[in-house]
């Protein structure tokens, strides 16, 4: 009875979701309802639901989820202070005479925002209001424009300091924790953002440097779909002034990912730094106003507010699967799978994969890794690696026609004149790479382990 209700507990909340209904408070109300049927069979204690006030106590006193709206409020800043938009122009004025250059130029300022920012929607919807209607005006296709700039947009889930993977290290920490006590190990070992970061180091540049490969390709085997430019821009952009808009950024970069890879300061503290140094950038470009300020203080609330209401309810969901001896009941069923670990490996990535058409990665972080997770991880997957293939999953979930969050992003600033079956096929070859690199992650772990030992031992 207890395994068939968390069963349905599940289903409920995914149907829920699904129908539009408010996440945190279909999270929560739902799982009281379960609570309720639960305690009235028998099968529930409601002593459970005592945890439920450390619970938020908890999540008030975690460092590092005190990261997410610093890094939120540091990727907002940037946006505003239109870096991206000069930084685009000056490198599609610098490679304009190259086949694929514009191309080129959009997929270096995606990854860099990505690097910046982290923030998925942001990067799609700026770099298709930025560079789109010039792409297609030099003679893009469109399916040639729409793909790179989807596949640029959503770098910022790999690619650190990511969001995504902030809330994954701090979910996959608490289920690892979980795994090592099931085994019997009474002193566990965690898992910290600056771990998984560096595990996310290696497959992120990978990526840029396929998609870029795949460009360079297409520029000078089909030169029609991506032409150079017919004139030349009137205003010249020298070697110097390029350098002194792309070291900003790239200064914030590493001050930010060295810090917490070194362990110089934790990522609250890195956070900070890339924040205050976002508002130098702003201030330098004369973008730092109050309106501006305001805006980003607002909109940074708006998320940060959206994420810790989800991981507030997400926590009250989880007592009640647990109440309800769901965690024992998925660990089970993965076990049993023919196959052992690779099945049960198969299974979860593609179920992530189907969820990500019609969940969004906090709700999935918070909703789904902490009922998988633990079973995962106590058949002895390394958490890293499995951080790693989750974010670069839903990454490729997210590209994914017809439901992928990033398409949808794109379609609501891309023109009339460009058909949405334009920016399904776009994405193609570039789903075709994150594939590629998944099985690659899947054959050689080391791809994103490597880095972690070698910092962290």
């Amino acid at each position: 009875m207890s395994g068939l209700l968390s069963l349905l507990l599940f289903l409920a909340v995914a149907l829920a979701l699904m129908a539009g209904f408010p996440v945190a408070f279909t999270l929560a109300g739902v799982a009281l309802l379960f609570a309720g049927i639960g305690a009235a069979f028998g099968v529930f204690d409601p002593v459970f639901l005592e945890a439920f006030p450390n619970r938020i106590f908890g999540i008030m006193t975690n460092e590092t989820l005190i990261a997410v709206p610093v890094f939120v409020f540091m990727g907002v800043m940037l946006e505003r202070s239109r870096l991206a938009d000069e930084l685009l122009r000056a490198l599609a004025q610098l490679m304009h005479r190259l086949p694929g250059g514009l191309g080129i130029a959009v997929m270096m300022v995606g990854a860099l925002m990505a690097a910046s920012t982290g923030i998925v929607g942001a990067t799609v919807v700026t770099m298709g209001l930025l560079s789109l209607p010039t792409m297609l005006q030099q003679g893009y296709r469109g399916t040639v424009a729409t793909g790179s700039i989807c596949a640029a947009g959503t770098l910022g889930q790999i690619i650190p300091p990511s969001i995504v993977l902030i809330l994954l290290a701090d979910v996959l920490s608490n289920a690892y924790q979980q795994a090592q006590l099931r085994m019997g190990q009474f002193s566990p070992e965690t898992v910290s953002v600056g771990e998984l970061f560096a595990g996310a180091m290696l497959p992120g540049l990978a990526l840029v440097a396929l998609y870029m490969f795949y460009l360079v390709g297409l520029a000078f085997f089909k030169p029609e779909t991506m032409p150079p430019a017919s004139n030349a821009a009137s205003e010249r952009v020298g070697f110097g002034r390029l350098l002194l808009l792309i070291s900003g950024p790239l200064f914030l970069i590493v001050a930010v990912l060295g810090s917490i890879l070194k362990g110089i300061a934790t990522p609250t503290e890195a956070a900070s730094v890339g924040a205050v140094g976002a508002m130098l950038l702003a201030a330098v470009r004369g973008k730092l106003n109050f309106e501006n300020l305001r805006e980003t203080v607002l909109q940074s609330a708006r998320v940060s507010a959206m994420v810790f209401m989800i991981l507030i309810g997400a926590s009250l969901f989880a007592l009640v699967f647990r109440g309800l001896g769901g965690d024992e009941y998925v660990e089970q069923l993965l076990a049993a799978l023919p196959g052992g670990v690779t099945t049960a490996m198969i299974v979860v990535m593609l179920a992530l994969f189907l969820l990500g058409f019609v969940l969004d990665f906090i709700e999935i972080t918070y909703i789904v890794i902490p009922v998988v997770g633990p079973a995962l991880l106590a058949m002895g997957v390394d958490p890293i690696w499995l951080g790693i293939m989750i974010a670069v999953n839903l990454q490729t979930s997210f590209l994914t026609p017809p439901f992928g969050f990033s398409l949808f992003y794109l379609r609501s600033v891309t023109p009339e004149a460009v058909p949405t079956t334009d920016i399904y096929k776009g994405v193609m070859p570039f789903i075709a790479i994150q594939l590629l690199m998944l099985v690659a992650l899947s054959l050689w772990p080391a791809i994103a382990t490597w880095l972690p030992d070698r910092i962290y031992g």
